[in-house]
């Protein structure tokens, strides 16, 4: 069965385009070293009519952020373990005028796992 990572990540809206640009980066080098899907999608209805926890509360999210929900799909989880360890050798993400280049959200605010597809239709 495939493999996914997840992620869940508290953006202030001011931050969406740059956001948006560095997920198109990382959308190039993940497919080209092998995902097999990548996708960054933006919070459009975040409070739905719904009981329990929106993902603004969960999140924690304050007046101005949204919510992307963000995955990367594999074959397998040891396809994803082959994937991410080629992307963390790309001269890209090794570059370091890259690497001082400020992130558009704050890392401690985002939420990230590996899980196992158990439904796929």
């Amino acid at each position: 069965m495939k493999y996914v990572d997840g992620f869940v990540i508290v953006l202030p809206e001011e931050n969406l385009p740059a956001y948006r640009e560095m997920a198109e980066e990382g959308a190039r080098i993940w497919k080209q070293h092998g995902a097999l899907e990548y996708y960054e999608c933006v919070g459009d209805d975040l409070n739905p009519e719904l009981a329990g926890i929106t993902f603004p509360e969960m999140a924690r999210a304050g007046p101005g952020e949204t919510i992307v929900l963000s995955f990367i799909v594999f074959a397998s989880r040891e396809h994803r373990d082959e994937v991410n360890a080629k992307v963390m050798k790309d001269p890209y993400m090794n570059d370091p005028a890259r690497m001082d280049r400020p992130m558009p959200f704050e890392m401690k605010r985002m939420a990230y796992g590996g899980f196992s597809v158990i439904v796929e239709a």
